[in-house]
């Protein structure tokens, strides 16, 4: 297991309360639950800005490219594009 460190957190009573009901329906401690939503915020802040900037380096040509290209299967229905 890694280290840990203690951090005191203030919630608002209503919020601390509502955290504690979902951690219990969880089955997981509160302190636990909160760890793991922390740990889920963190991981979708990173996937966030792993994609802003592989988009960066998008070649939006050459994607159009083979989105048009002549050959291969028509889209499913539903899947189609406009020109």
């Amino acid at each position: 297991m890694s280290e840990t460190t203690t951090y005191p957190l203030r919630l608002p009573k209503s919020l601390k309360e509502e955290v504690a009901k979902m951690a219990k329906r969880d089955g997981t401690s509160l302190n636990q639950f909160i760890s793991m939503a922390v740990a889920e915020k963190i991981s979708a802040l990173e996937t966030e800005e792993f994609f802003r900037e592989r988009a960066k380096r998008a070649n939006l040509k050459m994607f159009e490219d083979i989105l048009y290209r002549q050959g291969g299967e028509s889209p499913r229905e539903g899947d189609e594009v406009e020109k």
